[in-house]
């Protein structure tokens, strides 16, 4: 049996404090911070004050660009600036049609980290990260693209399970940190996806990460500009109510989105259902049709974390939903995972 915390000594806490420290370094280095805990970029969620209040926590936050226009994400970018003189990335989705211009937008601000996701990017928009002076981060669901991305001149790879919030691959966290952890040893990687509390993070270091990345656990800090209807339903959640929902056909790809569900999971159903008809009776093409599913699923996310309909909204959250129980500081929820990971540490020996 693991001791309890109460019947370890400081010198077991402090050992554990050491290696801890060692074995995140390599996730420090990158980012530039005294944790590696990376912020999950939540759409209308992951902005200037979270991100801000993360990173001068010690953590690293990220800024979820989502659909805006360079000019959006250029006053977004100073705004978090004015808030925090600690590193912060930006999070851009790879198949933005302004995605070269929100590039030149960090650079030109100096943002010192670019996270490359939604879609694999291509080596020339890595390489202009990386001319720019930034430091690129991608997310790899497989070992083949991560090499790929490796080569590419990737700085920092994210592989992020199927527990996690928003879109999500078919693989489990657990699994995936097990098959590419072993094989990724000379880059820094990130482990993401139904991280909620620092023992897991410990464990995914042990196994080799530099660093862990979580999100839904954030989406109740104080300085989270979440409805406090939106924030009540995800400490009323537990983890079975977040699911990802289902494709209906297979000529129509729906990247699954794991959401608590509600009254918005039951009507994208149907319109689904609605998409799929028009599709199929030549009225729209795949493109168009898997372009109005995104748009829905946009707006209901809106409607839910700014507007608090947590009936009708999407309100999309990983598996860790059941670990949020109350509102407090990003600081406070920092020093806890830090503090549940030495500890766990200790345990251990």
């Amino acid at each position: 049996m693991l001791p309890e915390r109460s019947q370890l000594s400081a010198k077991d806490l402090g050992r554990a404090q050491v290696l801890l420290d060692n074995l995140w370094a390599k996730g420090r280095a990158l980012l530039g911070t005294r944790y590696a805990i990376m912020g999950g970029a939540m759409t209308w969620v992951s902005e200037r004050h979270l991100v801000a209040a993360m990173s001068n926590a010690g953590a690293f936050g990220v800024l979820a660009t989502g659909s805006m226009s360079p000019a959006q994400l250029a006053a977004e970018i100073d705004a978090t600036f004015a808030l925090t003189d600690k590193p912060f990335g930006v999070n851009l989705i790879t198949l933005h049609p302004d995605l070269h211009a929100l590039i030149d937008v960090c650079l030109e601000r100096k943002v010192s980290h670019v996270v490359l996701a939604g879609g694999v990017p291509k080596t020339a928009d890595v390489k202009r990260v990386k001319d720019g002076g930034a430091r690129a981060l991608a997310f790899a669901p497989a070992i083949a693209l991560a090499h790929r991305l490796t080569r590419a001149g990737a700085d920092g790879i994210i592989i992020e399970g199927n527990e996690a919030g928003g879109h999500v691959g078919p693989v489990s966290t657990s699994v995936l940190a097990q098959e590419l952890l072993p094989q990724l040893r000379d880059i820094p990687v990130f482990v993401a996806g139904g991280i909620g509390r620092g023992a897991a993070i410990a464990m995914y270091l042990e196994m080799g990460a530099a660093g862990c990345q979580l999100g839904t656990r954030f989406v109740c800090a104080t300085e989270s500009i979440a409805h406090p209807k939106c924030k009540q339903a995800f400490i009323n959640a537990a983890a079975r109510d977040a699911v990802p929902s289902v494709q209906l056909d297979p000529q129509l790809p729906v990247i699954p989105v794991r959401a608590i569900q509600n009254a918005g999971t039951r009507r994208f159903m149907q319109f689904q259902r609605e998409v799929l008809d028009e599709f199929r009776a030549g009225k729209i093409d795949q493109s168009a049709a898997r372009l109005k599913i995104e748009h829905f699923w946009a707006g209901q996310l809106r409607n839910a974390v700014i507007n608090g309909d947590v009936e009708n909204g999407s309100l999309m959250a990983g598996q860790s939903v059941g670990m949020v129980r109350r509102i407090e500081p990003t600081a406070a929820i920092i020093d806890e995972l830090v503090s549940d990971a030495v500890d766990a540490l200790a345990r251990r020996g």
